[in-house]
């Protein structure tokens, strides 16, 4: 696999509805993940996309701004991470990997907010996604608890519960 990633704001927005739809199927828009993000822009400094030695888009990662609601109405920041996406033969040969990477190397650690997604637990623990501080957290939709991810320098800060929805500001 050789990877050339850029700026996901670089590339056809067309381009990448069509990796979008290939890599999760034309239904993808009703899943509970674009609830968490409606009326949000994908952060472009966050957002990567990945081309292949032929400059084709292959693979793509968006981050949004989100917040956790608290039972008292407090808003905490976070960013959401997904989707993650690659063209289905070229899934398991490091793409999202480098996409991962991406993201991760782009984000500022001074200022560090946490990220969450929705994904397999057995994928996204490698980059340091755990399911156990978001056990008390809920998605406007239907979704399985397992594969609410998060990754906090201090997960311990976080509220136990809470409702992930956009930031709204």
């Amino acid at each position: 696999m050789t990877a050339t990633i850029v700026p996901l704001a670089d590339i056809d927005p067309a381009l990448i509805e069509d990796l979008l739809d290939r890599a999760f199927g034309e239904g993808r828009q009703a899943r509970t993940a674009y609830r968490v993000r409606e009326g949000m822009n994908w952060l472009p400094a966050l957002s990567f996309a990945a081309l292949d030695e032929e400059d084709y888009l292959v693979g793509s990662i968006q981050v949004w701004p989100v917040a956790l609601t608290d039972p008292r109405g407090r808003r905490h920041p976070l960013l959401m991470v997904g989707p993650v996406a690659v063209v289905p033969h070229l899934q398991g040969t490091g793409y999202g990997r480098a996409l991962m990477a991406a993201m991760a190397g782009a984000i500022d650690p001074a200022a560090a907010l946490p990220q969450v997604l929705v994904g397999d637990p057995e994928y996204y623990e490698r980059f340091g996604f755990i399911a156990a501080p978001a056990a008390g957290w809920s998605l406007p939709g239907p979704y399985d608890q397992r594969r609410l991810l998060v990754r906090a320098d201090n997960p311990a800060v976080l509220p136990e519960k809470g409702m992930i929805g956009p930031w709204l500001g």
